[in-house]
């Protein structure tokens, strides 16, 4: 019934239905039973009926996700259109739709059945919670289509898929402790150089070139000289978030389950820029991985934007134990920025590169990802406990050298989680520093 190119076909129903016409028809000629003939005549003419036209062509299926990015655990939007432009109706459509499975869209898998009116369209929205950050997919799409009371059916459609954006569920995070170092005056951090800003830092003599909006009266009227109130400097801070991405270790569960290490770096990665963009400093991101990635440093509303759409590229390398191809030269880092790298001190490349940047004279700070990962029981066999005993050792050991060049290591832990250790930057920042060469 169809011809060479068209899209509709026969289906079992007819072949049955042509094939008892045919039979019964025989039958009553050969054998002389004309009631046999007259029996089959209802069906050839339901057939006739059924088949006296045809849709001109296959229904159009297409599939729009949610324009505007969602975060870990918010609800996103999927909308499945079907089309029939045919001026016949269709007497069933199937619509069925595929997705990421960290989406989580009302009726899923599940196909979707209704009948098309002739030139008319359907819609079938799905709605569901995104469990994981990251680009997923909403699609392919395929829609089946059956006409003439059953007899034909229509060859798939399909629509390509669409891709919705969720970024990280940024987790709560401050820092109260000032910068280690500063190089603007924009900021809200404190500088240990005096200037124009908010913080009083002593009150002394009137000298030329002092404003007068800076004079203190009540020292002035106490000692009956000119005194003003000196301050602090509001300075901005240069703050490079990096990523070390060598090796991925843990299963995802989503935002409501146990977080790899890609998770806790990627959120620790979107709360620490979040953190400083709202202080007004400025915020560069870099990867270390085998496909090495670079944001350069700025700030504002805008810039944390673009932070997370470049957080949702990120991805975890297989520990081949092959150092990545690409160094990290500490001279591209600014001398008074402070590196903040989140790392779970797996790799051998990642440890000197960290202890490359600290002996170049940057403020240097890692955050071990791998946090609860690390004690986590491994039940295997009776020598798995004494390996693991080996290898928490062989972590300590390196802790331990990472320290001893000057790089504070803190397991991420939320809000709060850095101030300890900034204390320590901002104290060996003011020390005098030998840099190796």
């Amino acid at each position: 019934m169809s011809s060479e190119g068209h899209p509709w076909a026969p289906t079992r129903a007819l072949g049955r239905a042509v094939l008892f016409v045919g039979v019964t028809v025989l039958v009553g000629v050969v054998m002389g039973r004309f009631d046999l003939v007259l029996i089959a005549a209802p069906f050839a003419v339901g057939t006739a009926w059924a088949l006296r036209s045809r849709p001109a062509g296959a229904p159009f299926v297409s599939v729009t996700g949610s324009a505007e990015a969602a975060g870990e655990g918010a609800d996103i939007t999927a909308t499945v259109r079907v089309a029939n432009g045919s001026p016949m109706n269709l007497d069933l459509v199937v619509a069925r739709l595929s997705h990421s499975p960290w989406l989580r869209l009302h009726h899923g898998d599940r196909p979707f059945a209704t009948d098309l009116p002739s030139a008319s369209v359907t819609e079938v929205v799905l709605s569901g919670p995104a469990l994981r950050w990251g680009r997923h997919d909403i699609g392919p799409a395929q829609a089946y289509a059956v006409a003439g009371a059953g007899l034909l059916v229509a060859a798939p459609s399909h629509a390509d898929k669409t891709l919705v954006r969720v970024y990280p569920h940024t987790m709560p995070f401050k820092a109260d402790t000032a910068m280690a170092r500063a190089a603007g005056l924009v900021g809200v951090h404190r500088s240990r150089r005096t200037g124009e800003g908010g913080e009083l830092s002593g009150v002394r003599r009137f000298g030329p070139g002092d404003r007068l909006r800076r004079i203190d009266w009540r020292v002035t009227l106490r000692t009956r000289e000119l005194h003003i109130a000196q301050t602090l400097s509001d300075r901005d801070a240069e703050v490079v978030i990096l990523l070390d991405v060598l090796n991925e270790v843990g299963r995802s569960g989503g935002v409501y389950g146990a977080a790899s290490v890609l998770d806790t770096t990627v959120r620790a990665g979107a709360a620490i820029a979040e953190h400083y963009l709202h202080q007004g400093d400025r915020v560069a991101m870099l990867e270390y991985s085998g496909h090495p990635r670079h944001l350069r440093p700025a700030s504002g509303k805008r810039h944390f934007q673009a932070i997370l759409e470049w957080l949702l590229d990120t991805r975890a390398v297989a520990g081949s134990g092959d150092p990545p191809g690409f160094g990290i030269d500490p001279h591209l880092i600014g001398s008074s920025a402070m590196v903040v790298v989140l790392t779970p001190l797996l790799s051998v490349q990642s440890v000197e590169m960290i202890a490359k940047l600290a002996r170049a004279g940057r403020s240097v700070v890692a955050v071990d990802t791998l946090g609860a990962l690390a004690g986590r029981r491994i039940v295997s066999s009776k020598w798995t406990p004494v390996a693991v005993r080996l290898w928490r050792l062989e972590r300590e050991n390196t802790i331990g050298a990472l320290r001893e060049v000057g790089v504070p290591v803190v397991a991420w832990a939320g809000t709060g989680s850095l101030d300890d250790v900034l204390r320590d930057v901002v104290r060996m920042a003011a020390a005098p520093k030998v840099i190796w060469r």
